[in-house]
């Protein structure tokens, strides 16, 4: 039988107790953003980005992969050719965006604007993972997501400055493997997303599609053209 607590359980609110919930949900979340977040600053500072373009960058935009790709487009001489190529390569990688919030709709499209919008301004790839896995488990206070992406907000920011630093020191960051942090990063997302071999499809289409585009076209053609292969694909697919 379903008491009033359990449905009181199942409504979206919003409580103290949840913001403190939320920070200890973000607790191991937090040493893989802070990498991240020192690859990033790395990438930055090789791009000659100075520290506060990076550190403010990291607060304000805070979207790890696309900040990844304006970093590498980055120039001190941006026509505005380059800074329309710019931001429709930015605005391609976070697309996924939309689909992570609209998963999100079923729980927090009940509660008002004010309580919803500055977590989903917050949200990120862990942070909506975090949200997700606390929702599958039977949470419902929205007050986890907020304080969640607070506390991997904090430490993305906080990782940036020694990145930074660490860019300036090192000369080749191949050579300690820090280029290979954000599909490593991507790859352990895709472990607890994983529905079987049929949606896999989609990802291993837009993998290829985009790793062949990068042989054929200069530029970064290859993340449209795999965003593309892979959305087209999810939808053929799609049961």
């Amino acid at each position: 039988m379903t008491t009033g607590t359990d449905r009181h359980r199942d409504i979206a609110h919003c409580s103290v107790a949840g913001l403190a919930a939320g920070a200890r949900l973000a607790l191991p979340g937090m040493p893989i953003m802070a990498v991240f977040g020192v690859a990033f600053g790395t990438a930055a500072a090789q791009n000659g980005l100075t520290l506060s373009e990076a550190t403010l960058m990291s607060a304000l935009v805070f979207a790890g992969a696309s900040q990844f790709v304006a970093a590498e487009m980055w120039t001190t001489s941006m026509t505005a050719a380059w800074v329309i190529a710019l931001g429709l390569v930015t605005a391609t990688v976070n697309m996924r965006f939309f689909l992570m919030s609209a998963s999100l709709r079923p729980w927090l499209g009940t509660l008002p604007a004010w309580q919803t919008y500055p977590a989903l301004a917050l949200m990120t790839d862990p942070g909506w993972l975090l949200a997700t896995q606390y929702r599958s488990r039977g949470g419902s206070d929205s007050a986890v997501f907020l304080s969640s992406g607070v506390m991997l907000w904090l430490t993305w920011i906080a990782a940036t400055v020694p990145g930074h630093a660490l860019g300036g020191i090192v000369t080749d960051p191949t050579r300690f493997g820090l280029d290979l942090v954000m599909p490593c990063f991507f790859v352990v997302m895709l472990v607890p997303l994983w529905r079987g071999s049929r949606a896999a499809i989609s990802w291993l289409v837009s993998g290829a599609v985009a790793v062949l585009t990068a042989q054929l076209l200069p530029s970064w053609w290859f993340i449209m053209a795999g965003v593309i292969a892979g959305s087209v694909t999810a939808g053929v697919f799609d049961e």
